[in-house]
Formats: C-alpha cells, structure tokens, sequence
C-alpha cells in the first residue's frame, strides 16, 4: 500500500499544480517536459552538493524563476499562453537533452552511487510532502483572498480589476506555482528510481492535465482520477506476470487508453 501511495505522488503534485495555471485560464501544458527537466536538475544539484533537499531546492527554485521569467514575457508581449505553454514544454525537454549532454556526456540514464536512496524511506517522505502541499494548496485556495482571486482569475477578471487587483499577477504566479508542483513531483520520480532516465515523466504531465480536465477544478475529484490513472499505471507494471503474452506496446499505452475512455464517458 505504501509503494502505490509513492507511486501516486507525482501525478497528485503535478496535477495540483496545473490546477492553479487552470484557474487562471492559462493551462501550464509545459509540465511534462518541466517534470523531467526538474528531475535532471534535482540528481546534478544532488551530485554537485552532496545533498539531496539542497538539490531539490536548488531544482525547485531554477524552475519557478525560469517559469515566472517566460510567464513575465509572455504576458508583458501579450502572447498566446496556450502556444507559449506549448513552446516551453518542448523547451524543457530540450534543455534536458543539452546541459545532460555539456555536464555528463550522455543524453542517456545518469546513475551514480552518491545517487542512491532506500524505496521505503523515500516513499513515507514523498507521501508525507504531497499531503502537506496539497492540503496547503485546499487551504489556500478555499481559505485565503488570494486563493479566491486565483479562483476567479480566468472567469471574472473584471472583478480583480474592480478591486485594484491584477489579473496579470496571478497568471504570472499560476505558472510559478505549476512550476514548482512539477519540480516536485520530479524529484520524487527521480528519487524513487536513484538515477534519472530521459523521459522521466513519462507522460504524466499530461495525465496530470487530464485530471484537472475531469475534476472540473475540484480538487478531490482531481486528486481521485489521479489515483485511478495511478492504479492502472501501477497494474501496467505487473500485468505481464500474469498475460505473459500481451504486448509491451499496449502495456505501456494502457493508462492513456483508460485515460482516453474516462474523457469519453465524462462528456
């Protein structure tokens, strides 16, 4: 039980994140490729210093002010956010690709054995940070004037405006705060591995989107198609020990086909 609450960390963090950029009518669709670039960061951070929260933080805070900084331009440019979104995740991505190839020599699997970590301690620390986040993410979003100015941000604009308040502020701070859910959630999936892989994410980015789709921005229905996503991804792993004969193809497409026939019933 406890591996598959540190198998679904992740995915909660990430779509938690994107919650925030959904409110604010500015879906960070970058996640993905954000998750895996802030796994790099977290195992050359770790390595460089030895530690692994200062690597986190220091992953942590590259990608926010990376984030706010694209976030800034393209509101101050009044650029399109969807297409912007877009061009950062495919900007991540190669980011991971280049300084993975300057720094190590290789675009393939990093692995040292400074980069080592126990699965069970890493799963009891990865599930005691999401509950902590994510109930600060409840709290904050229901409880505080900033959580309802975020809330109203993509659907009544005017009324920030009313009030003296920017909109522009908290689509800026959406994209910080996305950024920082999927710096997160990928120093546990690189934590959870000890090394780090290309691809990391693995998709879950866009999983993460799709919960938020179907949520309908309630965080608990998010939270329980994140869970659901996470089981069938979770069975994928083990479903060949008992069909030995069912292709890898469709083992690894599984949690996007159930993923893809949840949004059909949903509709």
């Amino acid at each position: 039980m406890l591996n598959f609450l540190g198998f679904c960390c992740p995915l909660l963090l990430a779509a938690t994140g994107a919650l925030f950029s959904e409110y604010t009518g500015c879906l960070a669709l970058f996640m993905d490729g954000l998750i895996s670039f802030a796994g790099f960061l977290t195992y050359t951070f770790t390595v460089a210093t030895g530690s692994l929260v200062l690597g986190t933080c220091l992953s942590a805070v590259t990608c926010v002010a990376l984030s706010l900084l694209l976030a800034f331009i393209v509101e101050k440019t009044h650029a399109n956010y969807f297409i912007a979104a877009i061009a950062m995740n495919l900007l991540f991505g190669s980011f991971t690709s280049l300084f993975s190839w300057l720094i190590f020599g290789t675009r393939g699997v990093l692995t040292t054995q400074t980069f080592a970590f126990p699965l069970a301690a890493t799963n009891i620390t990865s599930v005691i940070l999401t509950t902590i986040l994510i109930t600060a993410a409840i709290l904050y979003l229901k409880k505080t004037k900033g959580g309802i100015y975020f809330r109203i941000t993509g659907s009544n604009a005017d009324v920030l405006l009313v009030r003296g308040v920017s909109p522009s502020t908290y689509r800026i701070a959406s994209w910080g705060l996305a950024a920082l859910f999927a710096c997160f959630a990928g120093s546990i999936l690189c934590v959870r591995i000890s090394s780090f892989v290309p691809n990391l994410a693995s998709g879950k980015g866009w999983l993460a989107l799709a919960a938020v789709f179907m949520g309908k921005r309630r965080l608990p229905h998010i939270a329980l198609y994140s869970l659901i996503f996470c089981a069938v991804d979770f069975a994928a792993v083990y479903i060949q020990n008992f069909i030995p004969d069912i292709p890898s193809s469709v083992v690894l497409a599984l949690p996007y086909i159930v993923t893809l026939g949840l949004v059909v019933i949903r509709k």
